[in-house]
């Protein structure tokens, strides 16, 4: 599907079809988290609060099993 920008004030917008919409759960007051890969725009809704968080100190603390030692050792 090839899209074209919409003039929306002194901004642009991309229009999102309601069957997209549908599709992907998302309403008007989702928060949607948009992102690029340098090439692409990527827009996706945006992960609870809670899940980020849970994920991020999972990854502390297998960080700090792996590494812990030798981050010790840079620090001092």
């Amino acid at each position: 599907m090839i899209k074209t920008l919409t003039k929306h004030g002194n901004s642009l917008a991309l229009v999102i079809e309601r069957p997209i919409l549908d599709l992907l759960k998302i309403e008007a007051d989702t928060p949607l988290e948009i992102s690029t890969d340098g090439r692409r725009l990527i827009i996706a809704a945006a992960e609870p609060t809670e899940s980020r968080e849970a994920r991020f100190q999972a990854v502390l603390e297998e960080t700090n099993n792996r590494y812990g030692k030798a981050l010790k050792k840079l620090a001092e």
